[in-house]
């Protein structure tokens, strides 16, 4: 009975070595035997998709000329722009509306650091949910992980940019000249924080659009360790 039980409890062990060494050599084969290289291509992802979105949304243009990022008077002035545009003050909503684009085109320029700052403590647990999930996921995490502290960040950069472009001035001589029309309603709304908002999400947009292009070619718009990673999750 002793031999019977030994050989049973011995066979016990084989079989769980065995499995132990068959989800091992899974595991490897499926791109996630190195933790720490699990993280890493989720980190490089990231910050080569907030760094190329950085560098190029701080392109003159960037925003003004792309009607997808183009920061607009919100829907609260659509009285101001159109009684603007009505007595020939359009210029005055064109300014305005290019300071404003201005200011988040300088500030996006130093995005990239805040954004590679942010990732430094994604977890195993974090970097394995965003690749096996969507086309954004990377994007969706990174969002819900530091948009609150980008956005402290972001505001006194913001601010300091709309003064070097004049944006205080040119909001002001707006609303003075608005003001002054026979029949329009008195009006002096915040657009600071506005602008904030507008200039996150384009950013947010952009990143999210080249993690997309890293996810469908991550050996050309990647990197080594990147095809590896998320190419082996896909199999």
């Amino acid at each position: 009975m002793k031999s019977l039980l030994t050989l049973f409890l011995s066979a016990i062990l084989l079989t769980g070595c065995a499995m132990d060494q068959w989800l091992g050599a899974g595991s490897e084969a499926a791109g996630y035997n190195n933790q720490s290289q699990l993280v890493t291509a989720v980190k490089q992802t990231l910050e080569i998709s907030s760094s190329r979105a950085s560098d190029g949304l701080s392109q003159a243009g960037a925003y003004l000329n792309n009607p997808a990022l183009k920061i607009v008077l919100p829907e609260q002035f659509n009285t101001v722009t159109s009684t603007m545009r009505q007595f020939g003050f359009g210029r005055y909503v064109d300014s305005i509306e290019k300071s404003m684009n201005q200011g988040a085109e300088q500030a996006a320029a130093m995005a990239g650091d805040l954004c590679i700052t942010s990732v430094r403590n994604m977890s195993v647990d974090d970097a394995l949910g965003i690749i096996r999930g969507g086309n954004t996921a990377a994007t969706d995490y990174f969002r819900s992980e530091t948009e609150s502290q980008l956005r402290q960040e972001y505001q006194p950069i913001i601010r300091k940019n709309l003064e070097q472009v004049g944006f205080y001035d040119e909001y002001r001589r707006l609303l003075d000249v608005y003001n002054s029309i026979p029949l329009s309603k008195s009006v002096n709304l915040d657009l600071e924080d506005y602008v904030v908002e507008q200039s996150l999400n384009g950013l947010f947009s952009r990143v999210a659009e080249e993690e997309q292009a890293i996810r469908a070619n991550p050996l050309g718009r990647g990197s080594e360790l990147i095809s590896s990673i998320f190419s082996s999750s896909q199999k």
